[in-house]
């Protein structure tokens, strides 16, 4: 069956999520604002962390708006205040000022936009596809530094940080507002047709979907909330330090090449998460993804080249990005997806915390130590939790493809 629609309304929340991405450069940033407004590392890493916090408590409401209303008002509204939290941006010089800009209006703009992306694009295809289509839209923010950490640092050079806000802003503001008229949810009589009519009874859950407040009762959910916290928050200190770090490890300035690597790494890994966890479950894969990263954590502090380090964040960029498609994919399996919005926005609170105990300890331990050492040894020991957590027994959950598999004998 041909699936112009479908791929219309992916493609659009790819576009969307290109432009989200803009939360990524937030190294090349603070750097800038390290430099031309004299902010301490931890005072550049405050709106970075609460734009983090912002955009994860967002998502809950925003997940319910998507669910009631359909994805384009959501999207419509995270547009108008990405766009314009960053241009106000670049007007503020105060550290607590931009907390409430680019933090909290740039955040729940994230937020809201970020709501509205998977779940339209998920809803168009078969069960089988949907940890793939998945991974295909996060993967667009992974992908977003690629081409615009160069363009940020070359906008910084030419123009200072603050024309940077307002400049990147601007664009942010009028391609999120095109792209979001494209996000429709299919009809239910098209949803009947793509999907297997035996496929509940291969469900992990006994019913096929659960609201919110049935989501609460149950442990899977806090089981995902932990993990989703402990492995996000080595990602996002590796992502908001990593010019830090390469000046600091390497002696080296150029650590803006890095946000390039690990953006692709980090589009790679959504894809693949998304593939791995239809092939062989989430559960399966995000335990070798946690142990990885844990492993690249503990070698961190030994990268002291700008090859090693370009190793280390490959290994980062491609296990954080896993994330996106591996805890939306435990979601859908365990939860349904006629409340995916509100119930994934709930299991991405755990994000905004990571983004606090991630960043934020990072700037503070470094502001104290001058070092990132004890930051790595942390994440190292919260990645390996969230690796045993895994093995922790909630429902029987079969992977897509084996649902599919099932039922085409």
């Amino acid at each position: 069956m041909k699936n112009t629609k479908g791929w219309i309304v992916t493609s659009a929340a790819t576009g969307i999520n290109l432009i989200l991405g803009v939360l990524y450069i937030w190294s090349i940033m603070s750097k800038a604002l390290i430099k031309e407004l004299g902010w301490t590392t931890l005072e550049a890493s405050l709106p970075y962390s609460v734009c983090i916090a912002s955009f994860a408590l967002v998502m809950i409401f925003a997940g319910r708006l998507q669910d009631v209303k359909g994805p384009r008002l959501g999207s419509t509204l995270g547009g108008i205040l990405l766009g314009s939290g960053l241009m106000l941006s670049g007007i503020v010089k105060d550290p607590f000022l931009m907390m409430l800009t680019f933090g909290i209006m740039g955040g729940a703009g994230i937020g809201f936009c970020y709501a509205a992306t998977t779940p339209p694009a998920v809803k168009w295809f078969p069960l089988e596809k949907k940890g793939l289509i998945s991974g295909i839209v996060v993967s667009g923010v992974g992908f977003a530094a690629v081409y615009i950490s160069p363009l940020t640092q070359m906008l910084i050079a030419k123009n200072g940080v603050s024309q940077t806000f307002i400049i990147i802003g601007i664009s942010a503001l009028a391609i999120l507002l095109i792209l979001s008229q494209f996000l429709i949810n299919p009809s239910p009589e098209y949803t009947s047709k793509i999907s297997h009519p035996q496929a509940q009874a291969y469900q992990s859950a006994p019913k096929a979907d659960y609201s919110w407040r049935e989501m609460l009762k149950t442990f899977a959910f806090y089981k995902m909330w932990i993990m989703y916290a402990f492995t996000a928050s080595a990602g996002l200190m590796i992502i908001g330090h990593i010019t830090s770090i390469a000046k600091q490890q390497a002696k080296w300035e150029n650590g803006y090449y890095l946000v390039v690597i690990l953006a692709i790494f980090n589009t790679l890994g959504r894809i693949l998460g998304g593939m791995l966890s239809d092939k062989f479950g989430y559960a399966k894969a995000m335990c070798v993804v946690f142990l990885v990263q844990a492993v690249n954590m503990i070698c961190f502090n030994q990268y002291v080249s700008p090859v090693l380090l370009a190793l280390g964040v490959s290994l980062t960029g491609l296990t954080y990005g896993a994330l996106f498609s591996l805890f939306p994919a435990a979601v859908t399996s365990h939860y349904g997806t006629r409340h995916l919005g509100v119930n994934y926005g709930l299991v991405f609170t755990s994000w905004g915390f990571a983004g606090i105990i991630g960043p934020l300890l990072a700037g503070k331990i470094f502001d104290s130590t001058h070092t990132y050492y004890v930051s790595y040894v942390i994440s190292a020991v919260l990645l390996v939790l969230a690796s045993f957590l895994t093995f922790a027994k909630t429902s029987k959950t079969l992977t897509s493809s084996k649902i599919a598999e099932k039922l085409s004998k």
